[in-house]
């Protein structure tokens, strides 16, 4: 399960613009920032990383490990 609190809470930027930015829909932002989403393509969070420039992923997303 994933966890991505932070995308929501930028103030750096909007999710528009980080789609615009990242060439991620903004549909799968907001589901990300909105925890709908329980499959995340790691691509995808490479690419907010890497436009943010945040050197540790950690600080954008929790990886949970539950059990079945």
């Amino acid at each position: 399960m994933t966890h991505l609190p932070a995308v929501a809470a930028l103030p750096r930027i909007s999710l528009r613009e980080l789609s615009r930015l990242t060439d991620i829909r903004h549909a799968a932002l907001s589901e990300l920032a909105n925890q709908k989403r329980q499959n995340i393509h790691f691509h995808h969070i490479e690419k907010i990383a890497e436009t943010l420039e945040i050197e540790d992923i950690r600080d954008i997303i929790n990886l949970i490990d539950t059990e079945d």
